[in-house]
């Protein structure tokens, strides 16, 4: 048996406590050391909800023993702390949005590989049962061609939506959506986006919408909200023989903020129930598409094989640049209200 990668997590905010904690600590293939964070009061709720030690810095960490770090920190951080653990030698899983542009994530990238340390993104949503089960009717052909994705990730009025720090939701929910498109429809030759910018200091935009036209034909209309009224259909995806539709978000989220896990699930976690399956419509008839189960849990398994020398990482870094790259064209066109031209 291979032995476990020792890593540690960087940030105990929302995502690092609900996203990366639970899932690190449920998997066999890797030894969760504990929590980077200079807060004190994270300090005190790492000893209490986790019973790990706390460390001041990544330096220490690595002191420590540790391999590799999921880095959960506030977005304006990610380039600065990926950069300084791939300096230490620590193989890196960094939170979404990777980076604030495409410049820096490319900069990032070209670092990781001339180290030769690993390092991979956190597109966790690229292992929800909708995504999956929509992957599957698509190899199937049961949606025969594909011809638009549409693709919501869209929370009722009145969440403040995230921090300044957060960058704003064409960052945060937009990493999720351009990514899933880019794996189903492949690049993206045009971009056009509108944004609503709230009002304060901030100035971050809450409610987004991008449509993209990929060089195959197909298109992705995304959308991203923290102030909506009435969310829409999580998905519905029209090929030239049906439509697959899913109204619901998928329930691994809400299982690791209700203190649910992998290690306390077991066979049962990301499964859907029957009422929340999605539905695949020829025309007036519809019938349910039995959902694939959630698998959130796979990601940290694959990063340590990777880390060991098994496997490629999870997700390829170079994603995350082209993920970068369709959001700073997204960025120009919702401020000048013109279609951008990517090079080919």
């Amino acid at each position: 048996m291979t032995e476990p990668v020792r890593i540690g997590l960087a940030g105990y905010g929302f995502g690092g406590r609900y996203f990366h904690a639970p899932l690190l600590a449920s998997a066999p293939e890797c030894d969760f050391l504990g929590v980077v964070t200079s807060s004190p009061e994270r300090r005190d709720q790492v000893a209490r909800e986790l019973d790990r030690p706390a460390y001041g810095s990544l330096a220490e960490l690595a002191a420590a023993g540790a391999e590799a770090v999921a880095i959960s920190t506030p977005a304006a951080t990610h380039v600065p702390l990926v950069q300084q653990a791939l300096g230490l030698g620590l193989a890196v899983v960094c939170d979404k949005p990777f980076a604030l542009d495409a410049r820096t994530a490319r900069e990032t990238v070209e670092l990781s590989e001339r180290l030769g340390v690993p390092l991979t993104v956190y597109q966790n949503r690229r292992w929800d049962s909708d995504f999956l089960t929509l992957r599957r009717l698509v190899d199937s052909g049961a949606l025969g061609e594909l011809t638009q994705f549409e693709s919501r990730f869209e929370r009722l009025q009145p969440d403040p939506g995230p921090p300044s720090a957060g960058g704003g939701t064409l960052l945060d929910f937009g990493s999720h959506l351009v990514d899933q498109a880019l794996v189903l429809a492949g690049p993206v030759e045009r971009v056009y986006a509108e944004w609503h910018v709230r009002d304060g200091e901030d100035g971050l935009d809450d409610d987004v919408f991008v449509a993209l036209s990929h060089r195959g034909g197909v298109r992705s209309h995304l959308w991203g909200s923290w102030r909506q009224g009435a969310p829409g259909p999580r998905l519905r995806v029209s090929g030239t023989s049906g439509a697959y539709v899913v109204e619901g978000v998928d329930g691994q989220e809400a299982l690791l903020v209700g203190g649910a896990s992998p290690a306390s699930e077991g066979d049962r976690w990301g499964a859907e129930p029957e009422e929340r399956w999605g539905q695949v419509r020829r025309g007036d008839h519809a019938e349910p598409a039995p959902s694939a189960h959630g698998a959130w849990d796979r990601f940290y398994p694959a990063f340590a094989a990777a880390v060991r020398g098994d496997r490629p990482v999870p997700v390829d870094p170079w994603d995350a640049v082209a993920t970068a790259t369709v959001l700073d064209a997204a960025r120009t066109s919702a401020t000048t209200g013109e279609v951008v031209r990517l090079p080919a």
